[in-house]
């Protein structure tokens, strides 16, 4: 067994009932003791029966599901922390039908379960990308191939596909996001958003990158149209291994994703990517995923809407 990890068997002993999951969520959300989500305050708290707990200032009851992602869940703590550990190891994802089999709940829960969970992945780091910044967009759809010739769409001409645009820094941090139309303006807006004035960036030959140059960035470029991939340390590779790895789990394992939920899934993706890294021990990054439920309430009827 390597070190870096724990088995599903190992993580079922630290957590083999809602009791045991409970301690563990509270002493990760509340390290200083229990806070009221609805005040902040965390001196006039008085312990109830069942992990409730009553705010004497506010007069409100509280329990650590409470303003996270698993506030009005009916699902035991343990079967959250689960479902957590699970989106954290499978490197493609895990379908709503998968997750209903694993921890006995039905599609419908499961499937609400997962939105909730990438709505927890990331979305709180703003800080800037810096160094050497790889940036691709990806067309999620329908694959061509399946497609009559006269019906296929090129590279840049997405036909009904969602485009994602991703930015990779080299040897760091991962950022992407759905973007409406991949033209001049909404490219440069966001990677002037997300990346460090002075950096350098490494993008294919597309012309909505042309602009890049007059902006505070060191602009280089890779011609694959011309059979290039690596020229004297420009390249784009490493984005385009997050585009492999996000379209397998898209195609393999989700089959189809709408365009109203594909950020939520890109987030997931990009989690594992960033804080998520196979390089952290499994629980150091089941404490991060932790973390991000706080403050991240999603509803049936938002979700859905």
């Amino acid at each position: 067994m390597s070190k870096s990890t724990i088995s599903t068997f190992q993580l079922f002993e630290r957590f083999p009932d809602q009791e045991a999951a409970r301690a563990y969520l509270e002493g990760l959300l509340w390290p200083n003791g229990p806070r009221c989500p609805v005040c902040g305050l965390g001196e006039r708290i008085t312990t109830r029966k069942g992990g409730f707990y009553r705010c004497n200032q506010c007069q409100e009851d509280f329990t650590v599901r409470t303003g996270t992602v698993m506030e009005r869940s009916h699902i035991p703590l343990h079967k959250w922390v689960y479902a957590m550990y699970l989106v954290v190891t499978a490197r493609k994802g895990i379908s709503s039908m998968q997750l209903a089999k694993e921890i006995g709940i039905t599609q419908k829960s499961a499937w609400f379960m997962l939105g909730r969970l990438r709505e927890a992945c990331g979305g709180t780091d703003f800080s800037k990308l810096r160094g050497i910044i790889e940036i691709d967009e990806a067309y999620i759809g329908g694959k061509e191939g399946n497609k009559h010739a006269h019906k296929r769409a090129g590279k840049h001409d997405p036909d009904n596909k969602a485009i994602v645009l991703g930015m990779r820094e080299r040897g760091g941090r991962t950022k992407a996001l759905p973007i409406e139309k991949a033209d001049g303006a909404t490219l440069e807006f966001a990677i002037i958003d997300r990346v460090e004035p002075g950096s350098t960036i490494h993008t294919d030959e597309w012309r909505g990158y042309a602009g890049l140059k007059y902006l505070d960035f060191k602009h280089e470029t890779i011609s694959h149209a011309a059979g290039e991939y690596v020229r004297d340390g420009v390249t784009t590779n490493s984005i385009e291994a997050v585009w492999a790895v996000l379209k397998r789990g898209i195609y393999g394992t989700f089959h189809h994703v709408s365009e109203k939920h594909l950020d939520r899934y890109v987030r997931e993706f990009t989690f594992r990517l960033n804080e998520g890294n196979v390089e952290r021990h499994t629980l150091q990054r089941l404490e991060s995923f932790v973390d991000g439920t706080a403050g991240k309430r999603l509803t049936y009827k938002a979700m859905i809407h």
